[in-house]
């Protein structure tokens, strides 16, 4: 299975290469890799309290609620690789799995922010202050 670009681990397989519509999976620092270097953006598709208490930095925000019913998606994802978030990897599982029906390049982050802040990386409020996981 092709790896994406930038990605080391055992999750970071293209979604294509588990066939057409099928989302794959990132490890919190294979998220965080992809989404430094620029190679994916990160959507963090939790509800907004959960979004303002701490996200990743640099996390666009769109809850599943929405992308369930078909909101568009903001603009910064055209053409990128999506990687999906939420507090445990449920939601954005489902996220990632709406975004490859629509024909978006989706991996879900295993584990969510709950593994993320598990693995010291960084968690920020809108304001740029230290965040912390609800």
């Amino acid at each position: 299975m092709p790896l994406l670009p930038h990605a080391h681990g055992p999750y970071a397989r293209r979604p294509d290469a588990h066939g057409p519509g099928t989302p794959g999976r990132a490890t919190p620092a294979e998220a965080h890799e992809l989404a430094r270097t620029g190679t994916a953006v990160l959507l963090d598709v939790r509800e907004a309290a959960e979004f303002a208490a701490g996200h990743a930095p640099g996390a666009l925000h769109q809850p599943l609620i929405g992308l369930a019913a078909g909101v568009p998606l903001p603009t910064e994802v055209a053409g990128r690789t999506v990687l999906a978030i939420c507090r445990s990897g449920n939601r954005s599982g489902r996220a990632a799995e709406l975004l490859a029906r629509r024909g978006v390049e989706a991996l879900n982050v295993v584990g969510g922010m709950g593994a993320w802040a598990l693995a010291g990386l960084p968690v920020t409020t809108p304001d740029g202050g230290a965040g912390h996981v609800i």
